[in-house]
């Protein structure tokens, strides 16, 4: 057991994909399986299971997760004593994003970070992505995961770590509606919207309304992306959601995408007032988001 097998361990916990943290850590796929498997007979229990499309940690891997993260936390402040630099950042960052960027963009994005700053810790705070800006410039926020909106305000900082589609999507079973959608021509006025009620998703949909000449008939505007899904799925309407969120939803199997005129994506990237870039915390996240687009 090594400090090296430790760290592509603790990666691949966060990143559960080994094509994605062999890139990471600059190893190749065939070095990073090998490093996991003398971990594992190490221990003498299996820590993943995998199959090939998805990796995932088992109860032995959990156990070996914490005293790993205390082991190569320690082993680098000894080497930062070592080398005359007992400066080693530490402190708390107050991160707000969606419940979905929880899951999907936030683990890629902290498992390097925790690699190299490994006493800098994360007060985590999920909630409606159209509140992240305001909640960076109203200082409730120290980084947020957000969409860039047409306007960004000229204190806030922005840097791109994703593009994000949008898709148009209705039940997919039998609804009041699903006779309107089969017509050849649509009249999209009596099928009612299931819309974001603010932010970047909700300019996209009202563009796409402009771009369709449609007046819609909203039966509803939404805080968070997710319950979109959730509407939709129990036949409230059509519903207008990023593909990441409805990719992840417990209930995607019962929505489908349209094949509709597309929807402007949106860029998601990491956002926080620009005076903020002073703080080394923010800084050093910052430099690992710049490095992963």
């Amino acid at each position: 057991m090594n400090i090296k097998s430790l760290q592509l361990f603790i990666h691949l916990c966060d990143s559960k994909n080994f094509s994605k943290t062999a890139a990471a850590m600059h190893v190749s796929p065939s070095a990073l399986s090998r490093q996991i498997q003398k971990l594992e007979d190490n221990t003498g229990q299996a820590l993943f299971v995998r199959d090939n499309r998805s990796v995932e940690i088992t109860p032995a891997g959990k156990k070996l997760l914490p005293i790993a993260l205390n082991i190569v936390g320690e082993w680098q402040q000894y080497s930062a004593q070592l080398a005359g630099n007992e400066h080693e950042l530490k402190g708390e960052i107050r991160l707000f994003c969606s419940v979905t960027a929880s899951y999907s963009h936030l683990p890629e994005l902290l498992s390097e970070f925790r690699i190299r700053h490994p006493h800098i810790e994360f007060k985590l705070t999920t909630g409606d992505p159209a509140q992240a800006i305001d909640r960076i410039i109203n200082d409730m926020a120290d980084i947020a995961i957000s969409a860039k909106p047409d306007q960004l305000p000229s204190k806030v900082e922005f840097e791109k770590i994703s593009e994000i589609p949008l898709s148009v999507i209705a039940p997919s079973g039998i609804n009041s509606f699903t006779h309107l959608l089969q017509e050849e021509s649509i009249n999209w006025s009596q099928i009612p919207f299931i819309v974001p009620e603010a932010g970047t998703a909700r300019e996209r949909a009202n563009s796409w309304f402009k771009k369709m000449k449609i007046k819609p008939n909203i039966y509803a505007q939404v805080s968070g992306h997710e319950a979109i899904v959730s509407m939709v799925a129990l036949g409230c309407g059509v519903g207008i959601a990023p593909d990441v969120v409805i990719d992840s939803s417990p209930v995607k199997e019962r929505v489908e995408r349209l094949k509709v005129a597309s929807i402007r994506p949106f860029e998601l990237g990491i956002c926080c007032k620009r005076s903020q870039l002073e703080n080394p915390l923010i800084k050093a996240l910052w430099e690992v988001a710049e490095e992963k687009h």
